[in-house]
């Protein structure tokens, strides 16, 4: 026996198929997440000190901050100045081609700048670039 409908065929609503729609949108998510890139922060606000030679670098990938008062932050933590060596050695070998860049407030002692930047280089790291802004003419 075979089951009557009640309507009609020309009645019958038409179901959209939203399977191919949702692939889209999926391929179209995890394309947006891979291609975004992170930008890593020290955690803190500085202050930082003009400079007329100041230029731009994309990939600065190792953040080390200083606080007027003498504090030093690492990936948004506080880090004592003797694991300095330590922290930016372990960042440094998960992303061997970032670099470091030394946020300092420019209220900064040149005495805790001086022992940031020779732990840096401690890590192994020779080429380690300190944070201005460009001055306003």
């Amino acid at each position: 026996m075979r089951r009557r409908s009640n309507r009609s065929n020309s009645e019958q609503t038409a179901d959209i198929d939203m399977t191919p729609m949702l692939d889209i949108v999926f391929i179209m998510l995890i394309f947006f997440i891979v291609t975004t890139s992170f930008v890593k922060e020290s955690g803190i606000d500085v202050n930082r000190p003009t400079a007329q030679t100041a230029t731009r670098k994309e990939q600065g990938n190792i953040i080390v901050a200083i606080k007027p008062n003498g504090d030093v932050w690492i990936d948004k933590r506080l880090v004592d100045i003797r694991a300095v060596r330590a922290n930016v050695s372990r960042l440094h070998a998960e992303q061997p081609l970032g670099s470091v860049v030394i946020a300092a407030d420019k209220e900064t002692k040149v005495k805790v700048l001086t022992q940031v930047m020779d732990q840096i280089r401690l890590a192994g790291i020779m080429n380690a670039s300190i944070a201005t802004e460009t001055e306003s003419q």
